[in-house]
């Protein structure tokens, strides 16, 4: 399942991202370049604005709650995606999926603590951001576990 969201949905976004889904976020897109990348790339458009889809030829979804916890719950289940889920396999940032790296080949751009403690290390190879399983994770894990009611 793949993706295209338009400003109003950032937040939804990059949840999106972290659980592992496709994700295309660029808040500056115009509605016509949403349109323009989700018939390009075979996309579902996520929006909050009615009249977008009412007037395009795409396949879209209109996100009907306003909190952004609940947004994700419904279009997760909306598109029965909870199966899924692959959390923390995608780059948060820019969508990329994330590689894994031997932590000596990163060493001088990780933390000492983070080399010390730490066993595996993801590269985002579309920003060169660094990924760690830190108390980041542990608290986005259970975030996600009260989301999904597990």
């Amino acid at each position: 399942m793949k993706f295209v969201v338009d400003v109003m949905l950032g937040r939804l976004a990059r949840w999106l991202r972290l659980l592992g889904f496709d994700v295309v976020y660029r808040p500056d897109a115009s509605d016509e370049q949403l349109i323009a990348i989700a018939e390009a790339e075979e996309r579902t458009l996520l929006t909050k604005d009615t009249r977008l889809l009412r007037d395009c030829r795409v396949n879209g979804y209109l996100v009907r709650s306003a909190r952004w916890e609940d947004q994700l719950r419904e279009v997760l289940a909306e598109f029965h995606l909870r199966d899924l889920i692959r959390a923390f396999t995608r780059c948060p940032e820019c969508n990329t999926p994330l590689v894994a790296v031997e932590k000596e080949a990163v060493r001088s751009r990780l933390p000492q603590n983070v080399y010390e403690e730490q066993t595996d290390v993801h590269l985002c190879p579309g920003c060169s951001r660094l990924y760690w399983a830190g108390t980041h994770v542990e608290r986005m894990s259970r975030k996600i576990e009260e989301l999904l009611g597990e």
